[in-house]
């Protein structure tokens, strides 16, 4: 039986749709505002073990590893190869983090060549052997739960999420998240969600289902499909923070929630801009002119204010923009309703 699966359970069970981890996107303030909108869980990017291992008082590694008091206890993930390493630098995190963590996730689905190429993320899935004993090490070295987010396979050819998830289990890893795609995929085509439901089938501990899931809808369609214990979201969050809302409203209660409004879209740009320069410093909005795109997709104007958007250089220059943007949609509007009068007239 393993000892920590019950208290991820419970964690899932309190809400079942989690924000995945994204590299360069899910840093701390964004992840903040997920959690606000009903995201049970969050997930850290990714981090470097024999980066913490070797320079542990860098500044990329002190924003990586930098929680919002809004998001905790959150999971924090991990990617390496080297289990003793690995282990130590787990133990280290939980200890100097205490009760902000809920988990230590190892990262490995990552697609990335840089990372596959040293035989981390999705490349320790042609190396089970090693993947056990890194998990098992772990969870030796650590008092709360370790889990391991995989893929289908690393190519169409190499489908083994199935049998790779029961040793995963076997070295104590306390959940499972399963990717429906392989490593060959990268993020094209679809995900394979019937892989994810085997894997479900086939382990006892808890298992989150991740791919394609753009929707509230596609997170009840993968609950019912598969049988997850939870549903990962991540790119389905790019620009559209309010999905977890929404997914809970579905799953919850059979509700469906209207999308934002262009204001509502405007006011979390703001808000996410702020946070983020707060954050990071003025040099970081540049990062966030990513955001600002995903956020406009689909409101009047999207492309025009996007091109613009994309080359601004300071929150100050954003919000005259987005200034101008409010009353372009005033007057937008204000034609509209002229308009609907002169036809009923």
């Amino acid at each position: 039986m393993n000892r920590h699966a019950d208290t991820v359970r419970a964690i899932l069970a309190a809400g079942n749709v989690v924000l995945g981890p994204m590299a360069g996107i899910t840093e701390a303030p964004f992840r903040a505002i997920c959690k606000r909108m009903g995201a049970s869980l969050t997930y850290t990017e990714m981090i470097s073990t024999k980066g913490l291992h070797y320079n542990p008082d860098s500044r990329i590694t002190k924003k990586l590893l930098t929680l919002s008091p809004l998001e905790t206890p959150c999971a924090i993930q991990i990617f390496g190869n080297e289990p003793r390493v690995m282990a130590d630098q787990a133990a280290g995190l939980v200890e100097r983090h205490g009760d902000d963590v809920a988990l230590i996730d190892i990262n490995m689905g990552c697609p990335v060549t840089k990372v596959t190429s040293k035989g981390e993320g999705s490349a320790l899935m042609r190396t089970p052997d090693l993947a056990a004993q890194i998990v098992s090490q772990m969870v030796d070295a650590c008092s709360i739960p370790v889990t391991v987010k995989i893929r289908s396979g690393w190519n169409a050819d190499e489908i083994n999420a199935v049998d790779f998830a029961r040793a995963m289990e076997v070295a104590g890893a306390a959940a499972i998240a399963v990717h429906g795609r392989t490593r060959a995929q990268f993020y094209r085509g679809k995900a394979d969600w019937d892989v994810i439901a085997a894997v479900k089938a086939a382990v006892s501990v808890p298992v989150i289902g991740s791919g394609d899931v753009f929707s509230a809808s596609d997170a009840v369609a993968m609950l019912e499909r598969t049988g997850v214990d939870a549903v990962m979201i991540a790119r389905g969050a790019q620009g559209n923070p309010w999905i977890f809302r929404q997914a809970r409203a579905l799953i919850d209660r059979g509700e469906e929630i209207a999308p934002p409004t262009s204001a509502e879209r405007i006011a979390m740009v703001r808000e996410h801009a702020a946070a983020l320069i707060e954050f990071g410093g003025e040099r970081a909005f540049i990062r966030m002119r990513k955001h600002v795109a995903w956020y406009m997709t689909g409101m009047p104007g999207a492309t025009h204010l996007r091109v613009r958007a994309n080359k601004t250089s300071s929150y100050a220059e954003l919000d005259e923009l987005l200034a101008e943007y409010d009353s372009y949609q005033e007057q937008r509007l204000e034609r509209q309703s002229k308009k609907s009068d002169s036809d009923v007239g």
